[in-house]
């Protein structure tokens, strides 16, 4: 039980980080500013910083990497409820070592992501200079803090199979123990 929530929470937290806005944060200091319009802005996965061939690349990888770790967790959770229901042992480890792979694309895409918004910072400061964004506060937002979670609980869901598929016994007559499969 605890498995398969686990798993369907990483779903959903990594769906509405990627669907949400609010990866990255930019707050122009408004003291220092002599437009009156509000400079402030906010962007997510969706939004293309038009820079240099190598950090567009990079962007492409995180909008690739990040849908697919989603799609392949609906069928991590399909395997993980199947092979909870046949308490196989093999089935319960193979499921976990496929919910921590996930986790591993999961993390590839955040870290990818946080590569590219540093070289796109470093690019915009290459461009208009130091000292113009002196006044300008950079900084992640939520979207990306809920992408750390479903991470975070990729990782548990992973560890909680391995957990189950070593609880699960099945005695000489083929017949799984009371306690097999407990977690799941």
């Amino acid at each position: 039980m605890a498995t398969g929530a686990t798993a369907l929470l990483s779903f959903c937290f990594l769906a509405a980080a990627i669907g949400s806005d609010y990866w990255y944060i930019i707050e122009v200091d408004k003291a220092n500013c002599t437009h009156s319009e509000d400079l402030d802005s906010h962007s997510g996965l969706w939004r293309i910083y038009e820079g240099p061939p190598h950090t567009n690349y990079l962007h492409k990888v995180v909008v690739v990497l990040l849908p697919l770790t989603l799609v392949l967790l609906v069928f991590g959770w399909i395997c993980g409820l199947v092979s909870s229901l046949a308490r196989s042992k093999s089935l319960l480890s193979g499921t976990a070592s496929y919910f921590l792979l996930c986790s591993l694309l999961t993390l590839s895409g955040v870290s990818v992501y946080i590569s590219y918004s540093q070289q796109a910072l470093e690019e915009l400061e290459r461009l208009i200079g130091t000292e113009q964004l002196a006044h300008v506060h950079v900084s992640y937002g939520w979207s990306l803090g809920v992408a750390w979670l479903a991470f975070s609980l990729q990782v548990a869901t992973g560890l909680l199979l391995f957990l189950a598929s070593r609880m699960t016994h099945v005695d000489h007559g083929g017949v799984p123990s009371p306690a097999a499969g407990s977690l799941t």
